[in-house]
């Protein structure tokens, strides 16, 4: 690990900038950053799988209190590294100042090839997904572009879905292009509507949709398991010492159903830290920042705690795990409201995804305009326009993400010989939950080796709860992923091979940046 502060590959730092950024966030805007890149589609579906994971109300409620605990504590644990270091790319700076540039570059490799523009992807398809309920035109079988076979796993595809996608990545990243004040009065705006509708959905389904039934057999025996899925080892190799389990197998048993469950709670809580992505922009970053983790961070958890109760207010647990197409919110609304209660959930999921997808859209160019800076990525991404935003990084990275909406998994049935299509964003980000889960830890540990490294660097917030509260975050956070490893091993390996496949890249764009600096 070396103190180092920059590549010193270019006569240009990321620290030493003279930042042609406006500072016109405040505690307010930052705020919504953290709510509408965390709140997208995910509460509405993921509670079924956890549900199944589970295998009962207290293992679902318990689940989510998991994950707002590793999520409050990451966020509380990132205001330090945020106030000591306000500035442009935030995650990416934090691992480049504890270890070394090569961390913050594998960080930022991963972040632009699947973790933001995979979620950005994943976002804009599921905007044009739920425009299909009310729209039924806006179909994924309607092609203008029939599937091509790239391989035998992978194929191009464009419908009329996926076009739709394509318009509304067009769309955000064109308005983020005019300048930061237009991309927070849109975050602003749909983030407030879609906190709001989700309160009504709790509302709802808490008080008018109050299902006495539902109630009394969800919580009456609050640990009592109904169906829990079995969870195998994820290979063969592992069977012979890994066990098969169930939550209901015991305390080993729902160790393990936790674990895997907090893939999907962890994903849809994800994305808070993108407000240290914009530090440059924060009027009063080493207050606003740490601020904003915490109290947007805090309200989200709270409102997805608070949502699965809507549920188990409504719904009987096994309905929950049985939802069609795991649409557990859909479901809610329609026992209120009938038919109609679809098309309200859907409204309310556009809202969400247009405000969740501006937000990561917004703050993701910022990583990567810093690392530009040092060198480690296209010069011209390190750039700000006329209007004191990164256009090329937001414009590349608009690419890239229409890209992975374009691409498609390729599955032939072998007994009926149908060919059946997936999308290539969700296979890429199931891949990356393990590594994200890797950089939160090391940005974590951080913290102790910045105080180790500088321990007279100004720190306007210190980590409340330090040391226990960090080192808790990665005891637990190391915990899971190593049920990741042992249980979910086809989608933990290949995420470690897309981060370690940007250890070449960053040789060779050290290299060249090293080459140009000479001449």
């Amino acid at each position: 690990m070396s103190d180092v502060r920059s590549p010193g590959v270019t006569g240009v730092s990321a620290d030493t900038e003279s930042s042609g950024f406006v500072r016109g966030l405040g505690l307010f805007d930052s705020t919504m950053i953290v709510v509408g890149s965390m709140i997208g589609s995910g509460i509405f579906i993921v509670s079924a799988d956890i549900a199944r994971h589970t295998g009962s109300t207290g293992g679902l409620l318990a689940a989510w209190v998991i994950t707002g605990v590793l999520t409050v504590a990451a966020a509380l644990s990132y205001g330090e590294l945020a106030a000591m270091m306000p500035k442009a790319g935030g995650q990416y700076i934090y691992l480049r100042e504890a270890y070394s540039p090569l961390w913050g570059f594998l960080y930022g490799w991963t972040l632009f090839l699947v973790i933001q523009t995979g979620t950005i992807a994943a976002v804009a398809v599921g905007f044009s997904r739920f425009l299909g309920v009310v729209w039924p035109a806006i179909s994924p079988n309607t092609w203008i572009i029939p599937p091509i076979a790239l391989s035998e796993k992978y194929a191009i595809s464009l419908s009329v879905q996926q076009l739709v996608a394509l318009l509304l990545i067009l769309f955000l990243t064109v308005l983020n292009t005019r300048g930061l004040k237009l991309g927070k009065l849109i975050q602003n705006v749909f983030t407030s509507a879609k906190t709001l509708a989700l309160a009504g959905l709790i509302l709802a389904g808490v008080f008018v949709g109050r299902n006495a039934a539902a109630i009394q057999s969800n919580f009456s025996g609050i640990w009592a398991f109904h169906d829990p899925q079995t969870i195998e080892p994820g290979a063969d190799w592992l069977k012979s010492f890994v066990p098969v389990v169930t939550a209901a197998s015991g305390v080993f048993g729902l160790l393990i159903a936790f674990g895997v469950s907090q893939v999907g709670s962890l994903f849809s809580a994800d994305a808070w830290n993108n407000i240290t992505f914009t530090a440059g922009e924060v009027k009063n970053p080493r207050r606003d920042i740490p601020i904003s983790l915490a109290a947007g961070t805090a309200i989200v958890i709270t409102l997805y705690f608070l949502a699965n109760l809507a549920y188990l207010s409504a719904l009987p647990l096994h309905q929950i795990q049985t939802v069609p197409d795991d649409r557990v919110a859909t479901a809610t609304l329609e026992v209120i409201f009938g038919k109609s209660g679809a098309t309200l959930m859907a409204l309310g999921i556009m809202v969400s995804t247009f405000g969740c997808a501006n937000g990561l859209i917004l703050a993701g160019a910022r990583v990567y305009y810093a690392m530009a800076r040092d060198g480690l990525f296209f010069r011209s991404i390190g750039k700000l326009n006329a209007n004191h935003v990164p256009a090329m990084g937001l414009v590349l990275q608009g690419f890239w993400a229409a890209i992975l909406v374009l691409l498609r998994t390729r599955l032939v049935d072998s007994a009926t010989g149908e060919v059946r299509f997936g999308n290539l964003y969700s296979v890429l980000l199931d891949y990356v939950v393990f590594a994200v889960l890797i950089f939160y830890v090391l940005t974590i540990g951080g913290i102790f080796v910045l105080r180790r490294k500088r321990p007279d660097a100004d720190r306007p917030y210190r980590a409340w709860g330090y040391p226990i509260v960090p080192v808790l975050y990665i005891i637990t956070a190391t915990v899971i992923m190593l049920i990741l490893i042992l249980y979910q091993t086809q989608d933990t390996w290949p995420g470690l091979v897309i981060v370690l496949l940007g250890v070449p890249i960053y040789l060779l764009w050290r290299k060249a940046s090293r080459e140009q600096s000479s001449h």
